[in-house]
């Protein structure tokens, strides 16, 4: 490539933080890097709040294709036509050097737009097994970036274009890199972080109060516990809690989360691909809980990550009781070296530079220097 404009590249992620935080911390790589960065994103990436480095924002009209009705699943893929020509009309006005996706239906219509106008394409596949989108577009892109070294679902051919490189993660997240594991101590306070992901989690909210309510009384008198909730769950939660005697810290959403998970001795959650990007740089043990009934099981195969280096525990919802937890949680407190052993395990698997590896094989494929902007 022989022009000396500044490169321009489209990012394209559905509104959650799923596939918004990577997006944004690539973003920020490449901004860093003078790369001008567009944002193509449905209604809900549109009223995102965090500081999302874009000169521009467009909002892409995209829908999740349903079995549950023909209707509706032709109602979706008239809506994701619709954002396909969007997409090819925005991708000629902006003249973008590549579209970059991160999966999700949302991100359909811009990859399959800069097909049909020539553009080059990349995708990132964020968790332990390929997801449909991803592997609907995977054919017709120029290289797919993964979270995890070998997902599951890619053919032969699509794994080929494959390139391991981590799930680039948020600039807090890399702040609290720095912090040490704060090792538990005999009579020392135990911080505990609750989380179901960026829309919570109702069975976070039943299950581990209830837990909490069945430990000594010693153990809850050292207890400090953050929960991150469901709004519609908060008051039940902050009841059962009260119930129980315990100091707690209860709201919606933290936007300052990966300090939060800095400062735990525990985190009990899901296992969605940023929650377990974050627990590895940040070195942080967990219980987590996989999101049931997903058709990819993909936070299955996300904890299973962490499970084997024994970093985590990972616990099937239908096994998630108050009993059990309350057990898991007395033998862990018992022994506190435990603890700090899964704080290693954890940070072993992390890859802090996951940014920075994605843009440089984006630069190396493009034929891009972006320290000096396009080579010639």
């Amino acid at each position: 490539m022989t022009s000396s404009r500044t490169p321009v590249i489209l990012l394209a992620a559905g509104g959650t933080g799923g596939h918004l935080f990577p997006a944004e911390a690539l973003a920020g790589e490449l901004t860093a890097r003078g790369v001008v960065i567009h944002l193509a994103t449905d209604h809900r990436g549109m009223t995102y709040g965090g500081a999302f480095p874009a000169v521009a924002r467009h909002e892409i009209q995209a829908a999740t294709p349903s079995g549950k009705s023909p209707l509706s699943l032709l109602k979706a893929i008239f809506v994701l036509l619709r954002g396909t020509l969007q997409s090819y009309l925005l991708i000629k006005k902006i003249k973008p050097d590549a579209v970059i996706g991160f999966g999700g239906y949302p991100s359909v219509p811009p990859v399959i737009g800069a097909v049909l106008a020539g553009v080059p394409t990349f995708i990132h596949e964020q968790n332990g097994v390929v997801g449909r989108a991803n592997r609907f577009v995977a054919p017709f892109v120029h290289a797919i970036a993964t979270g995890f070294e070998k997902p599951k679902g890619l053919s032969q051919k699509n794994a080929a274009k494959a390139h391991h490189v981590g799930n680039p993660i948020r600039p807090l997240a890399r702040e609290a890199m720095a912090i040490p594991y704060p090792a538990l101590q005999s009579q020392s306070e135990i911080h505990l972080l609750v989380t179901g992901g960026s829309q919570g989690a109702r069975v976070m909210s039943t299950v581990v109060p209830e837990a909490i309510a069945l430990l000594s009384d010693d153990i809850k008198s050292r207890l400090r516990i953050t929960h991150q909730a469901r709004g519609d769950d908060l008051e039940t939660a902050k009841a059962l809690y009260d119930r129980a005697g315990v100091s707690v810290d209860i709201r919606s959403f933290f936007d300052d989360l990966p300090m939060r998970i800095a400062q735990a001795q525990l985190v009990i959650g899901r296992a969605g691909a940023s929650t377990i990007a974050e627990l590895a740089v940040i070195g942080r043990p967990s219980i987590l809980v996989p999101l049931p009934g997903s058709l990819d099981q993909d936070q299955a195969a996300n904890a299973e990550s962490l499970a084997r280096r024994g970093a985590a525990l990972v616990i099937k919802q239908s096994e998630f009781f108050a009993t059990a937890l309350a057990h898991h949680l007395n033998e862990l407190i018992a022994h506190p070296d435990r603890l700090t052993d899964s704080s290693r395990a954890a940070k072993s698997a992390g890859i802090a530079d996951a940014a920075e590896r994605f843009a440089a094989l984006i630069g190396e494929s493009l034929g891009l220097d972006f320290s000096r902007g396009r080579s010639s």
